[in-house]
């Protein structure tokens, strides 16, 4: 089963500026709610806007909403940017559909890559177009990777999506061969010799150049707890 999100805990701040704001998405957490959740699930949406609303400092003010610029799987944990405002979400996703954000990811995958770093093409279908148009044909998708350490039985990699197809990392380390560690939904993970609760993939890094003051921006997310002892656990 799916690792879930059970925890009262408040949610990190990883980076905030007058316009934006950016959080440390725990795994097992929805970023936004979906026409499938049930209610008693949580949603990081949810959350942080409960929370922003409490801050004291705004008591006296009218608060703007939330808005996330851009989404993480329920599995995936790392770093996430939220927008102050309809304005600024905007101006950001603009940065995202020009390819000026860049994002990195770490993932466990496994067995031995014969390559140290490489670049996947493979077109991957857009899940929403799919669901209301089946004969839909699929969208470029371009995954960058790195090999950072080979272990006996996986490797830890550095991913950069440059184009953001849904479940994109996923779908290309499958196709190559090597998928992500704890994958459930594109292998049977019963049939993998390595365990894991969910799929080991963490969002570390992202930067852009901010919309409104122009500073280059850049923020990272500590690899998760789960992740870390993973790796203890696998030394070898």
């Amino acid at each position: 089963m799916s690792k879930r999100f059970s925890s009262n805990k408040k949610m990190i701040i990883l980076y905030e500026d007058d316009q934006y704001i950016a959080f440390y998405k725990p795994a097992g957490l929805l970023a936004v709610p979906t026409d499938r959740q049930d209610g008693k699930d949580l949603s990081l949406d949810t959350i942080v806007n409960e929370e922003f609303k409490r801050r004291p400092e705004l008591q006296s003010k009218e608060v703007p909403r939330l808005h996330p610029c851009h989404r993480l799987d329920r599995e995936t944990s790392g770093v996430i940017f939220f927008a102050k405002g309809k304005q600024a979400q905007q101006a950001m996703m603009d940065l995202f559909h020009k390819k000026l954000v860049q994002k990195k990811y770490t993932a466990f995958l496994y067995g031995r890559l014969d390559r140290p770093s490489g670049v996947i093409r493979i077109p991957v279908k857009d899940s929403f177009t799919s669901k209301y148009a089946p004969d839909a044909e699929p969208k470029e998708a371009i995954t960058k990777y790195r090999v950072v350490e080979q272990r006996k039985r996986f490797a830890i990699v550095e991913a950069i999506p440059v184009t953001g197809r849904t479940n994109q990392l996923r779908i290309h380390f499958k196709e190559i061969g090597h998928p992500i560690v704890g994958e459930n939904k594109y292998v049977f993970r019963k049939d993998m010799e390595l365990k894991f609760k969910r799929t080991a993939l963490h969002a570390a890094f992202i930067s852009f150049k901010h919309p409104v003051t122009g500073e280059e921006i850049e923020v990272d997310a500590p690899l998760s707890t789960d992740m870390k002892n993973f790796l203890l656990r696998n030394r070898q």
